[in-house]
């Protein structure tokens, strides 16, 4: 008879790594965001980190340009994804191949490396795109310097590199739907855009809730973007929760503010996983 147990001995390892790379800083997260840290001296402060946070207008700044930068990147998003993957989804399969592998490309590309390349064609001095511009008559554009501007141009960067993955997921499960759905529809006279409309974007409904929670979590861990590009700058205007964490915890030594910003993100993080949990729930029953 088979030992009933043996196969605790197979997920021991990834349990084990698990609870030290995640479960324990994360309780180490919540303890340290009650405390006050001085050098070597810690002292228990209760909430006062959180009541200090919201009383700090660079926080409160950050909240605003997290929210923005989440909202715009997961609409941008989940709107392009989908009418791309419904423009070609029943087009000829060398012809998807291709747009899979266009849209894919900037994925496989680090976000360290393709911020570089961004950095160097916004620079205002040399870059190519102000370049074009004082050649189309339009001087002196500093796209990065501007507080106008900075956050619209990290977002188109951050979305050129994040929407190839939604499409694929969304054409993989276009291909898979039953075909027989979209021929009946096409025999009582439906066209197109009704087929597209009435039967193909409601079938999406579940990528598209677990796309909108993916990348609402992978937004609001978005670094190395703003910190190659702008750092948090100019005047504060790129500043978002997961960048004023690392200014608190690696530029102001302040562990306590930057564990107190660590705990309201996860509790963020969790709120919005909630819905993707209870699908699951529901497709297990």
């Amino acid at each position: 008879m088979d030992n009933p147990y043996s196969g605790y001995a197979f997920i021991a390892p990834q349990v084990l790594l698990l609870l030290i790379f995640i479960v324990y800083p994360v309780l180490k997260g919540f303890k340290m965001s009650l405390y006050e840290v001085y050098g070597m001296d810690k002292y228990f402060v209760g909430l006062q980190n959180f009541i200090d946070l919201f009383q700090d207008p660079i926080f409160v700044k950050s909240i605003f340009n997290t929210i923005f930068f989440v909202v715009a990147i997961v609409v941008a998003t989940i709107v392009f994804a989908l009418f791309v993957a419904t423009t070609v989804y029943d087009k000829n399969p060398k012809y998807v191949s291709f747009i899979r592998g266009s849209y894919y490309l900037p994925v496989i590309v680090s976000m360290v490396v393709m911020s570089i390349i961004w950095n160097f064609l916004l620079n205002p001095s040399n870059g190519l795109i102000s370049y074009v511009l004082n050649t189309l008559g339009i001087e002196n554009v500093n796209l990065l310097g501007d507080t106008r501007t900075v956050m619209p141009v990290i977002i188109f960067v951050t979305f050129v590199g994040n929407v190839g993955q939604a499409i694929i997921l969304y054409i993989a499960a276009m291909i898979g739907l039953p075909a027989d759905l979209f021929e009946a529809a096409q025999l009582d006279g439906a066209t197109r855009w009704q087929r597209i409309r009435h039967i193909l974007v409601p079938l999406m409904r579940p990528t598209t809730i677990y796309l909108t929670i993916i990348n609402i979590i992978a937004v609001l861990k978005i670094f190395v973007v703003i910190q190659l590009l702008t750092g948090g700058g100019p005047n504060n205007a790129s500043v978002t929760m997961m960048y004023y964490l690392y200014q608190n915890a690696f530029i102001y030594n302040n562990t306590g503010a930057a564990s107190a910003i660590g705990v309201l993100m996860f509790v963020i993080a969790m709120l919005f996983s909630l819905p993707q949990l209870k699908t699951f729930l529901k497709s297990d029953k």
